[in-house]
């Protein structure tokens, strides 16, 4: 069956626990807006694999929207989007008029495969909601997003390495190099519990460290990277490593680092939200034209 093919799509109703939170941060339009999000669990076709995720869709209004793949972090059934997990995130990009989309990537979260993959294969079953999107009449297909956290946000660079197909990426907590850290270190750790016994473990690092091929990712893909000072699971020079490629290799870019915040912005989550909204907003939603690189001006 061919990539993206939707196999399935079932409403959920929005889990309690998402709207006690909403509640507690919203008010008014934006807190009527995301309760009128309605959120499915999906099944898809990914290289011969039933994959699941959740589709998050806006109140009804224009014939078609922009829509936002979003790439989750962690690992595990721990790390598996619920509905619980997804709706505070997919469906917060929903209420801000977004089609929403997430995988659960194969191997965990009820997604076939016999192991879970980590910048491997994963990644190939989150470029596969693009041509799920396209089949949606409801999605304007020039207009779509991409976000990544933590190892999602890895897994979203590895895509900018591959496709043209975003009109804006944003990374928050995103490993960047994970060939230049100790064994020691938590990132590095994580990705040696997901290789085969004979994987060659510095080859795998560096193909995961986008610092080492910033100069292949899409460049009319703005890219806006986001990490928190006080990160203890991924460095905050991470980030800054990667802003340094950018620079170098002229890529548009926006770096924030936010103090006081931790691997997923807590401590200023309403702050890196709103960055993140106008991020897609203004090159997704809007089309606004790229950026200037390199030295201008006064």
């Amino acid at each position: 069956m061919i990539d993206g093919t939707l196999l399935a799509a079932e409403p959920l109703a929005i889990p309690a626990s998402a709207l006690s939170m909403a509640r507690r941060a919203l008010s008014g339009e934006d807190l009527a807006r995301f309760e009128a999000v309605t959120l499915y669990a999906i099944r898809y076709m990914s290289q011969g694999r039933q994959i699941h995720g959740f589709l998050a869709l806006p109140a009804a209004g224009p014939s078609t929207y922009p829509a936002i793949v979003f790439n989750r972090g962690g690992s595990g059934p721990r790390g598996a989007l619920t509905p619980e997990t997804a709706m505070p995130l997919i469906g917060m990009y929903a209420s801000w008029g977004y089609v929403a989309i997430a995988s659960n990537y194969r191997g965990v979260g009820g997604s076939e495969g016999d192991v879970e993959e980590w910048g491997a294969g994963d990644v190939d079953d989150a470029l596969n909601l693009l041509p799920l999107l396209d089949g949606l009449g409801y999605v304007d297909t020039d207009r779509i997003g991409l976000i990544g956290g933590s190892r999602g946000g890895m897994m979203a660079l590895m895509m900018l390495a591959r496709t043209d197909r975003f009109r804006a990426a944003v990374t928050f907590g995103a490993p960047t190099r994970i060939s230049a850290v100790e064994s020691s270190a938590y990132i590095r750790k994580t990705m040696m519990k997901h290789l085969a016994p004979d994987a060659v473990v510095q080859q795998e690092a560096e193909r995961r460290s986008a610092v080492l091929w910033a100069d292949t990712l899409c460049r009319t893909t703005p890219l806006l990277v986001m990490h928190g000072t006080g990160d203890r699971r991924v460095d905050a020079d991470h980030s800054l490593h990667l802003a340094l490629e950018l620079q170098r290799h002229e890529h548009p870019y926006k770096l924030i680092m936010y103090d006081n915040a931790d691997h997923v912005l807590a401590g200023r989550r309403n702050e890196s939200n709103a960055d993140m909204r106008w991020w897609m907003d203004h090159y997704v939603r809007d089309r606004s034209s790229l950026p200037r690189t390199g030295p201008h001006g006064a």
